[in-house]
């Protein structure tokens, strides 16, 4: 898939079934996104056109606290 990556800041994840639900959650809000999730740096990558109350949404329907993009 192209397009530009965008990182958000997900807080709470503490093992690698954490990492695995959250990006179950994402895939069933948004199905067509390029996901990866890392809870060693409660990282979320999502490449692909999307909106970012529905990764809010699925990031809360997982148990985790959305933190938004990370400073730069």
């Amino acid at each position: 898939m192209s397009g530009q990556q965008i990182e958000y800041r997900v807080r709470g994840m503490t093992c690698g079934g954490c990492a695995r639900s959250l990006h179950a959650a994402v895939g069933r809000v948004a199905p067509d996104l390029e996901v990866e999730v890392s809870h060693v740096d409660d990282a979320l990558r999502v490449r692909g056109p999307h909106e970012v109350e529905d990764i809010r949404r699925a990031v809360a329907s997982a148990g985790f606290e959305f933190g938004g993009r990370p400073d730069r």
